[in-house]
C-alpha cells in the first residue's frame, strides 16, 4: 500500500492548512528534558556542597608554616599581612618546583626585614639579636606579592650583592657568594611575575573602568545606530560598511607602516621577537620594528582577502542585500527582538558567575596537609605529619633536624577523592547551561521571525507579542529539544577541552606521531563543533516552526539545505559575511578611538587619559567588549536572516506562484530571484 507521507529527500508539498508556526503542538524530547532537570538539581547540590566545604581565603591570603592566613581580618595575624621565608637558601632545592613549598619555616610578619643577617652575626650585637628575634619562632628583604625576599642588587660588571656585601655567612660557618641566593629566589618566585602582572592589570582596571564603560556605551550606541539605519537604508548601509571596513583596515596598514619607519633610528628596535622572548610588560613589543611589520602583514592579508571576496561575490551581494532588507522589514515588525540579547546576556552572566564561584569554592575545599621537611637524609622525608605532636613523635626522634611544615591543601576523605570529578561536572554543566541559554535565544527569535514570514497580512496575522509568544512556546514545549541539542554540543566541547589539556601535558614530548595524531583530533573536533552548531541552529528554526522533536527537525533542516546547497553556499553565507563586516567595522572604529585615547598619542587626551601600567589592557577590553556588543545586536539580524532563508526555501518548495499557491516572500525578493506571482484569472 503506497504511503502519502512526505519523505525528507523530496521537496515539501503544498499544504493549504499551513499558516506558519504551529500553535497546537505537544512536548518534545521529554526524556532529555527530565534528564536535564535532574542534572540541574545535581548542579545545585554540587554548588551547595562546595560552598559549605570551600574557603576562598586560601587563594587570597598567604599561608604560613602552621596553615594560618597572613593579614586576615579578625585573627591574631591581622596586622601581619606579609609572608617571610626564614632561610631563602632552602628554596634553591628542585623539590620546590614540584611541591610548591620551600623546606624552611615561613611566618607572617608585619613588615619585611630591612637588614640581612644570620644567627651568628646577630649574636655579636645585642641590638641585632633583638631585631633578629622578630623574625624567628620559638622553635626556631623586599615585599613582592606579600612575600618577603632578600633585596638583591646587581653592580656594574654583573656582581650580585645583598646588604651591600657580595659575600655572607650562611650561619653554618660557610662563606657564600650572594649570587647563591638567586637560585632560591627564582624557585620561590615561580608564579611571582605572573601575579605581579595580574595585580598591575587589576590596578589598570581600577584606574580606567569608567572609561572602559564609556567605550562600551559608545560601541552599543554605534551598533544600535547601524541597526536602525539598516532598517531604513539597508542597501546604502551595506555598501557604506564595505567601503568603511576597507578604509579602516587600510588606515591600520598606514599607521603600522609609519610606526615601523619611525623606529628605524631607535637603538634596540631591530631586536627580533625570538631573541626578545616573552616579556610581562607587553609595551616592550611596541618598541620593536618586527612587531609592527607583523601587524602590517596580517592587516594586508585581511585587506586582500576581503577585496578578492567582494570582487568574486559582487553579483551575489545584491541578492544578499535584498535578504538583509527583508530582515530589516521583519525586525521593524518585531522591534522587541533588538533587546532580546540583553536577556540572553543576563542569563549567561548568571551561568558564568555560578560556575566561577563554584569552581573557586571547590578548588579551596581541601584541608591543610603537613609534610616532613629535612636537610639531611631521612626515611620520613616528605611524609605526612601532624604539627601538634611532631616534636614528640618517632619521626622527630629519628630525624632530629626535620620539621613538620604546611605543604599544600588536600585531603583523604571520600569528598576529597572525588573532588576532581566534581570539578569536571561543574565544567560540563557550565557548557551545557551556556549552550542551552544560547539555544533558547535562537529558537525564540526563530519563532518570532517565522510568524512574520508566513503571515498573509502583516501584522494582523502575527501574534500581538511575537517574542514573548515564541519564548513561551519554546520553554513550555521544547525544553527537552533545547537540552538535547545543547547536550550534543557540550559533549564535543568538553572533548576539545580534554584534547587541549592532553596537548598541554605532552608539550615536552618528542614523539612526532603522537603530536600529529593529537593535531588531527583537535582539527576534526573543531570542524565537528562548527558542523553541530550549524545543524543545531537550523534544527531550532524547524522546531520553532513545526513543533517536532530535535532529531526530526535536524533531519528536515539538513535535507532542505542539501536540496538547495548552491543557494546556501552563495546566498546565506554571503549575508553572514556582510554582517561580519558590520561587526568588524564597529570594532575597528571603537578600537582606533580607544588606542589613541589610552595610549596618549593625541595631545587633547594627554591630561584626561588615566596613568596605566599597560595601556593595552583597557584597549583590549574595549575591543573584545565592542565585538560582543556588536555580535549581540547583529546576532538578531543573523538569526532573522537564517530564519527567513529557511522559510524562503520552504516557500519555493511549497508554492509555485500561481493564484492558488502564491509565494509569500516579498516583492523585492521575487524580483531578485526572477520569480513572480501570477494574477488571479479574470471572472
Amino acid at each position: 500500500m503506497a504511503s502519502n507521507a512526505w519523505k525528507p529527500c523530496e521537496p515539501r508539498k503544498y499544504d493549504p492548512t499551513f499558516k506558519g508556526p504551529i500553535y497546537n503542538r505537544g512536548c518534545t524530547d521529554i526524556v532529555c528534558c527530565i534528564f536535564f532537570i535532574i542534572c540541574i538539581l545535581g548542579y545545585f547540590a554540587v554548588g551547595i556542597l562546595a560552598w559549605t566545604q570551600g574557603d576562598p581565603r586560601k587563594v587570597i591570603y598567604p599561608t604560613d608554616s602552621r596553615g594560618q592566613f597572613c593579614g586576615q581580618a579578625g585573627t591574631p595575624l591581622e596586622t601581619k599581612p606579609l609572608l617571610f621565608y626564614f632561610n631563602i637558601m632552602k628554596c634553591a632545592s628542585p623539590m620546590v618546583l614540584l611541591e610548591f613549598q620551600c623546606p624552611t619555616t615561613q611566618m607572617c610578619v608585619e613588615k619585611c626585614p630591612d637588614k640581612f643577617m644570620t644567627l651568628l652575626k646577630a649574636y655579636t650585637n645585642k641590638e641585632d639579636f633583638k631585631y633578629y628575634k622578630n623574625f624567628c619562632k620559638e622553635d626556631g628583604w623586599c615585599s613582592i606579592t606579600r612575600r618577603c625576599f632578600p633585596a638583591l642588587d646587581q653592580k656594574k660588571g654583573g656582581e650580585i650583592t645583598v646588604g651591600n656585601n657580595s659575600k655572607f655567612d650562611d650561619g653554618e660557618g660557610n662563606i657564600r657568594d650572594a649570587k647563591d641566593l638567586v637560585a632560591g629566589v627564582k624557585n620561590a618566585t615561580v608564579v611571582i611575575e605572573a601575579r605581579q602582572v595580574v595585580m598591575k592589570i587589576f590596578e589598570d582596571y581600577t584606574q580606567s573602568w569608567y572609561w572602559i564603560l564609556i567605550g562600551l556605551v559608545i560601541a552599543m550606541l554605534i551598533s544600535l545606530l547601524f541597526i536602525v539605519l539598516l532598517r531604513f537604508l539597508a542597501g546604502i548601509m551595506v555598501w557604506v560598511m564595505i567601503v568603511m571596513v576597507i578604509l579602516v583596515i587600510g588606515y591600520g596598514i598606514v599607521h603600522c607602516s609609519m610606526e615601523y619607519v619611525s623606529l628605524k633610528s631607535e637603538a634596540g628596535s631591530n631586536v627580533t621577537l625570538k631573541d626578545l622572548g616573552f616579556q610581562t610588560d607587553f609595551s616592550v613589543y611596541l618598541h620593536i620594528r618586527q612587531t609592527w611589520l607583523a601587524f602590517i602583514i596580517i592587516l594586508a592579508i585581511v585587506e586582500v582577502i576581503i577585496i578578492l571576496l567582494l570582487i568574486f561575490l559582487r553579483n551575489r551581494i545584491l541578492i544578499a542585500i535584498a535578504l538583509i532588507k527583508e530582515a530589516s522589514r521583519a525586525i521593524g515588525y518585531v522591534m522587541s527582538a533588538l533587546f532580546y540579547p540583553l536577556f540572553t546576556f543576563a542569563l549567561l552572566s548568571i551561568v558564568i558567575a555560578y560556575w566561577a564561584v563554584t569552581a573557586v569554592f571547590l578548588s579551596t575545599s581541601n584541608q591543610p596537609i603537613y609534610k616532613v621537611f629535612n636537610e639531611t637524609a631521612c626515611d620520613h622525608s616528605r611524609k605526612i605529619c601532624e604539627p601538634a605532636n611532631f616534636s614528640t613523635s618517632s619521626m622527630k626522634a629519628e630525624c632530629p633536624d626535620s620539621k613538620c611544615l604546611f605543604a599544600f591543601y588536600g585531603g583523604e576523605t571520600v569528598y576529597h577523592k572525588y573532588l576532581i570529578g566534581l570539578q569536571f561536572y561543574n565544567v560540563f554543566l557550565f557548557f551545557w547551561c551556556a549552550n542551552f541559554v544560547t539555544a533558547l535565544g535562537q529558537m525564540t527569535l526563530a519563532g518570532a521571525f517565522a510568524s512574520y514570514y508566513w503571515a498573509l497580512v502583516k501584522p494582523d496575522d502575527m501574534p500581538a507579542f511575537p517574542i514573548f509568544s515564541s519564548l513561551g512556546r519554546s520553554l513550555r514545549y521544547h525544553t527537552g529539544s533545547l537540552a538535547f541539542g545543547s547536550l550534543i554540543l557540550s559533549i564535543i566541547q568538553i572533548i576539545r577541552v580534554l584534547l587541549e589539556y592532553i596537548d598541554h601535558k605532552l608539550q615536552g614530548t618528542q614523539n612526532k606521531c603522537t603530536k600529529f595524531l593529537l593535531c588531527c583530533l583537535k582539527c576534526c573536533f573543531w570542524c565537528l563543533e562548527k558542523f553541530i552548531k550549524f545543524i543545531n541552529r537550523n534544527a531550532y528554526i524547524m522546531v520553532a516552526i513545526y513543533g517536532k522533536n530535535f532529531c526530526t527537525s535536524a533531519k528536515d533542516a539538513f535535507f532542505l539545505l542539501m536540496r538547495n546547497m548552491i543557494r546556501v553556499a552563495v546566498l546565506d553565507k554571503v549575508t553572514d559575511f556582510l554582517l561580519f563586516l558590520g561587526k568588524l567595522l564597529i570594532v575597528g572604529l571603537v578600537g582606533i578611538f580607544a588606542f589613541f585615547f589610552f595610549s596618549g598619542r593625541v595631545k587633547a587626551f594627554e591630561n584626561t587619559a588615566p596613568n596605566l601600567h599597560y595601556y593595552w589592557v583597557p584597549i583590549l577590553t574595549v575591543v573584545v567588549g565592542s565585538y560582543l556588543i556588536a555580535h549581540g545586536f547583529f546576532s538578531v539580524y543573523a538569526m532573522c536572516v537564517d530564519t527567513l532563508f529557511l522559510c524562503f526555501l520552504e516557500d519555493l518548495e511549497r508554492n509555485d506562484g500561481s493564484a492558488e499557491r502564491p509565494y509569500l516572500m516579498s516583492d523585492r525578493l521575487l524580483r531578485v530571484l526572477n520569480k513572480k506571482n501570477k494574477p488571479e484569472p479574470a471572472q
